[in-house]
């Protein structure tokens, strides 16, 4: 095998080994980019459902608050009218 052909094979493998590092560095890219989409959708559906957590405090808290006066309120009640 002459120089030139030496030269011309390893050539060859170089631009063959380059283009399965590409196609690599595709698939890789297109996990990854997945795996994003997948990040982004999970942080979505969590920011929903907190939001939702809190509406739900908040409605409870409409109606705790002023039962647990109302409690408070008759307990006092019940002190001072039997001492």
């Amino acid at each position: 095998m002459s120089c030139d052909d030496e030269i011309k094979a390893l050539m060859v493998d170089i631009r063959d080994n380059q283009r399965r590092s590409l196609e690599h560095q595709e698939e890789h890219l297109s996990i990854t980019r997945e795996q994003m989409e997948r990040a982004n959708r999970q942080v979505n559906d969590s920011l929903v459902m907190q939001k939702a957590a809190i509406d739900r405090a908040k409605q409870l808290t409409r109606i705790v608050i002023p039962v647990i006066a109302l409690c408070i309120g008759m307990i006092v009640y019940l002190i001072v009218n039997y001492l």
